[in-house]
C-alpha cells in the first residue's frame, strides 16, 4: 500500500504506458476529475466510449479491486488538492527571472517529493531495508544523473560499513553485475526504467541470483516487471532541466530513507562507524 493513495497522481504518471483504451479513461478523468465521483461505472464507459469492463480494467491497473474502491481513492485525492495542485509543475521558459526560476525550481523538487510519498509503497520499502541489513554487499547501477544518486548512496552505506560500490558506465555495469552473488544486493536506478545498459546488467544480475532492486518512476517499464523490490517516485511532466531535477531529488529522498531505515535498525551495532567518520571527517576540516 502506497504511504499516500493519491490516485490523480498514479493516473498522471502511468498515462503514457497504458494501452489506448486505458489512456483513454484516464485522460478523460483528469480532464473532469470533479465530476467523476458522481458518475456510475456505466456513465464513465459512455462518456469515455469505452466498455463497463474496460472501465473495471483500468481501475485494476491503477491497484484497486474495484470501481467501488476506485471512486473512493478519487474523492479523497480531490479532498487533499490545493489550488495550485491543478499544474504543481512549472517548468523553466526562456527568458524567466530569477526570482521566477528560484520560485519554480523549488515548488518543482518540493512537489516531486510530496507526490514520491503518493506512490511509494511501505511495505516495499520495508522489504528493501530488511535485505540490506544482511546483504554481504551492495552495488548500485546508474547512468548520467541516477549515477550521481547511486554515488551518494554508496557515501551513505560506506559510513556504515557496508560493503558497497556504485557503475556509472556500461562496461563496469557489465563486469559489476558478473560477479554478483546470491546474497548480494543489486540497486538499479532509472527514471525510465528502459535505460539499455541498466537493463543489460539486470539480466546479468538476476541469471546470477542477487536481489534486485529498482528505484524508477511509477509507470511500466522493464526494469519495474523484473525487480523483486519496486521503489516508485513520481517526476514531473515537464520538458526542461527542471523535470530531470525533480525526479533526482525524489530519488535522492529515497536513498536516505533507505539508509535512515537501516541505520536505525541496526544503530546499536553501526553507531561507532557512524561516530568514527563522523570525527574523521570532522577533524580533517578543522586543520
Amino acid at each position: 500500500m502506497a504511504i499516500n493513495d493519491n490516485v490523480l497522481i498514479k493516473i498522471r504518471q502511468m498515462k503514457t504506458s497504458l494501452t489506448p483504451v486505458e489512456k483513454a479513461v484516464g485522460e478523460y478523468i483528469l480532464e473532469n476529475v470533479e465530476e467523476i465521483p458522481h458518475l456510475s461505472i456505466k456513465n464513465l464507459a459512455r462518456l469515455t466510449k469505452t466498455s463497463d469492463a474496460s472501465v473495471l480494467r483500468f481501475c485494476k491497473t491503477m491497484g484497486y479491486p474495484g470501481y467501488r474502491s476506485f471512486i473512493v481513492s478519487i474523492s479523497a485525492s480531490l479532498g487533499s488538492m490545493h489550488e495550485e495542485d491543478a499544474n504543481p509543475y512549472r517548468d523553466i521558459q526562456p527568458g524567466d527571472d530569477l526570482s521566477t526560476i528560484i520560485l519554480n525550481i523549488s515548488r518543482t523538487n518540493s512537489q516531486s517529493i510530496e507526490d514520491t510519498l503518493q506512490v511509494i509503497n511501505k511495505s516495499e520499502i520495508a522489504r528493501a531495508v530488511d535485505v540490506l541489513r544482511t546483504c554481504r554487499r551492495i552495488a548500485f547501477f546508474g547512468i548520467g544523473a541516477s549515477g550521481l544518486v547511486g554515488t551518494d548512496a554508496e557515501q551513505k552505506f560506506t559510513r556504515i560499513n557496508k560493503m558497497c560500490h556504485t557503475y556509472t558506465d556500461g562496461h563496469s555495469m557489465l563486469t559489476a553485475a558478473t560477479l554478483l552473488e546470491k546474497g548480494d544486493v543489486a540497486i538499479f536506478i532509472s527514471n525510465s526504467g528502459e535505460t539499455v545498459e541498466i537493463l543489460d546488467a539486470l539480466e546479468i544480475a538476476q541469471k546470477n541470483g542477487a536481489c534486485l532492486i529498482a528505484i524508477t518512476k511509477y509507470t511500466k517499464s522493464r526494469l519495474a516487471d523484473q525487480a523483486n523490490i519496486l521503489l516508485s517516485i513520481s517526476t514531473p511532466e515537464i520538458t526542461i532541466r527542471s523535470g530531470a531535477m525533480g525526479s533526482r531529488i525524489a530519488m535522492l529522498t529515497v536513498v536516505d530513507i533507505l539508509f535512515a531505515g537501516v541505520a536505525s535498525a541496526e544503530y546499536r551495532h553501526v553507531k561507532k562507524y557512524l561516530a568514527k567518520t563522523h570525527n574523521i571527517v570532522a577533524g580533517k576540516q578543522r586543520r
